[in-house]
């Protein structure tokens, strides 16, 4: 796999020496840069190359979420899509998981998460995953879809997935993982990847979390469905 690169971003000097203590113990991951604020993670990750971000929410100066989303603008605008930020918090409130989302953030955590779990959760998100729960992605997403309206017109970039395609990211948008839904419609777990990764690129984003923001929004999957 390599070593896979990640900058702290937390205000707690404390808090960053413990994650940097978990992270740098691993043979496969090292610490490459910290900020204690928001405003020092977007001017440090224009100079520094990394795979993973992990950003605090409550920062002083620019909170995570809008650090987030300058970062990940400025890393789509030079082509730097690899870069992944995964938040931690303290407060596991529906606000922040849903703001991390639109900011496009590939992973939620609670800081109280147990290191193993952490290690874990950098390791999917460098593969491409998400590491938030499937059933509290649904949960979130569809209240806040259920008070959006639906798009009049039919999004054209659904209307580019294949018929399967789309049925795999229905399948996502409901929280199945790649397992039940090889099992679900008969398909090996290569072909699910596959068909995972094709969706995510048709449709622009960056993980199964984006994926199935874009399913509520774009009306192929309604609340309650």
């Amino acid at each position: 796999m390599g070593d896979i690169r990640v900058v702290l971003v937390d205000d707690q000097e404390l808090v960053r020496a413990g994650l940097r203590m978990v992270i740098d113990s691993q043979p496969d991951m090292r610490v490459v840069a910290q900020a204690g604020t928001g405003a020092e993670a977007v001017a440090l990750l224009r100079r520094t190359e990394c795979d993973i971000v992990l950003m605090d929410v409550r920062m002083p100066d620019l909170d995570g979420i809008a650090a987030t989303g300058q970062i990940l603008a400025w890393a789509d605008a030079v082509d730097r899509p690899a870069v992944k930020v995964v938040m931690l918090t303290t407060y596991d409130l529906d606000e922040y998981l849903l703001s991390a989302i639109r900011a496009g953030a590939s992973g939620f955590l609670l800081k109280n998460t147990p290191p193993e779990n952490l290690l874990a959760a950098i390791r999917t998100v460098f593969t491409g995953d998400s590491v938030i729960a499937p059933s509290a992605t649904r949960r979130l997403i569809e209240h806040v879809a259920s008070g959006n309206p639906l798009p009049a017109e039919p999004d054209p970039l659904i209307g580019g997935l294949t018929d399967r395609e789309r049925e795999v990211l229905v399948l996502i948008a409901h929280g199945c993982s790649n397992q039940e839904i090889s099992t679900q419609l008969y398909l090996s777990e290569t072909t699910v990847k596959t068909h995972v990764r094709h969706i995510l690129t048709k449709l622009g984003v960056r993980d199964r979390v984006q994926a199935v923001v874009y399913a509520f929004e774009s009306g192929l999957v309604r609340p309650g469905d």
